[in-house]
This record gives structure tokens, sequence and C-alpha cells, in this order.
């Protein structure tokens, strides 16, 4: 059951009705809390089998705006490459001798790891480590690369990660409610835009059959589908 401030909320616009997504930004910065700067949230479900694995959703996309705090990245490299590393913008660079320690302290003190793809057969012990936090490199979310420059640049502008849940949804955050209205609108196009092309082949019919924004504490209003 939605709280009275929700439902008070929810009176000032019609939920049943579908914004374009100019309108639905500003029902958010009318109804979001002066408290602090909300995130901006993007829902949308998807016509897709979540059990099958060709049908799964997932894309990779810079943001034209950043928002939040820039990422701390830790590259993975062999000895020869920690100059080019840290030239890169890593915050963290760690060649083949810093794996055994690390493994052996547990100490985890970046958000997100790159590597070249010669020193991933060293980072195989670090899988239990690294893989139930989301961190261990990938080339699926092309963190395993040759171009530390382009990834590293990537990450530190708020380059973003996002995949569909096992129920076909699929949610992310594109904005803060504090960001200009021109600055949210075109990070939600530049999502939307990658949303549409990350669509499986073997997905049949409509293929986003819903979406709605949201601010961290506030109402999901219906977004006009195009």
């Amino acid at each position: 059951m939605p709280s009275k401030r929700i439902l008070k909320l929810q009176a000032s616009f019609d939920r049943n009705k579908s914004y374009p997504i100019a309108e639905a930004v500003a029902i958010i910065k009318k109804t979001a809390s002066k408290k602090f700067d909300e995130t901006i949230e993007v829902h949308a479900k998807l016509g897709i089998d979540p059990k099958k694995g060709e049908q799964q959703v997932r894309s990779n996309i810079v943001l034209p705006h950043s928002f939040g705090a820039t990422k701390k990245v830790a590259a993975f490299v062999t000895e020869d490459k920690r100059k080019t590393a840290k030239e890169a913008g890593a915050d963290i660079v760690y060649a083949e001798s810093d794996i055994a320690e690390l493994i052996k302290s547990g100490k985890i003190e970046f958000d997100v790891a790159v590597a070249i793809p010669e020193i991933m057969k060293n980072l195989a012990p670090m899988a239990k480590i690294l893989g139930p936090k989301g961190l261990m490199p990938s080339p699926k979310n092309e963190t395993v690369t040759q171009n530390l420059t382009k990834i590293i640049g990537e990450l530190k502008k708020g380059k973003i990660a996002f995949k569909n849940d096992d129920t076909s949804n699929l949610h992310q955050a594109i904005a803060k409610v504090r960001m200009p209205e021109a600055e949210i609108l075109a990070n939600f196009e530049e999502f939307y835009s990658a949303l549409k092309k990350a669509k499986p082949e073997t997905s049949k019919g409509t293929f986003i059959k819903s979406l709605t924004v949201c601010s961290t504490m506030g109402p999901s209003i219906k977004v006009e589908i195009k």
C-alpha cells in the first residue's frame, strides 16, 4: 500500500496516462524531495524470455552527462604495462607480482576492474573474490581489453552496464533530479536508443512492453514508447 505522501504525489498527475519523456521529467522535478538530490531511474518491462540465454539483454553505454561519484578503477596488467595503465587513468595498478598479496589480503578498494587479455590466466584464483562483487573483468562488458586508455576513460566518465533481471524487467539509473532538464533528457535518449539496439534477434513481438521513470523516493510515471 503506497504511503500517504506517495498517494498525494500520485494525485498531481494522471497515473493511467503515458507521458512524453519531457513531461515525465517535469513531473519528477515537481514531485521530488527537496531534502536530497534523488536519482532518476528508468524501469522497462521487456518482451523476452529470461530463461533463454540468447534472449538476455545486456549492453554498455557512456551517457553524455555524468552523474554520481567518479569510479575508482583498478587495472590488472603485465609488469611491462604498469606505466601504460597508470597513464591511461587507472587509480590502482596490479601486475602479476601483486595478485597473490591481493588474494591474501582480500581487500578490494576499487569500484571496477579492467584487465588486458594476457593477465586473465593469473586472475583465475581471484574469481571467488571478484565474481560475487560483480568486479571480475569480462570481454562481455568490455573490461578485458588492450585499449586501456579508451575503456578507463569511458569508465571515468560514467560508463554503465545494463542487463535484464530474471523477471524480464530492466532497471537503470540515468541522472540526478537537480541536473538541468536538457541533460536528463539527453541521458534518457542515449539510454533508450541503446536499449532498443540491444533487442535480441530471437525476441519476437513487442520488445519494450512498458516504460516508466521515477525518482528515488517518488511515484512512477508512465512514458510514451516510440
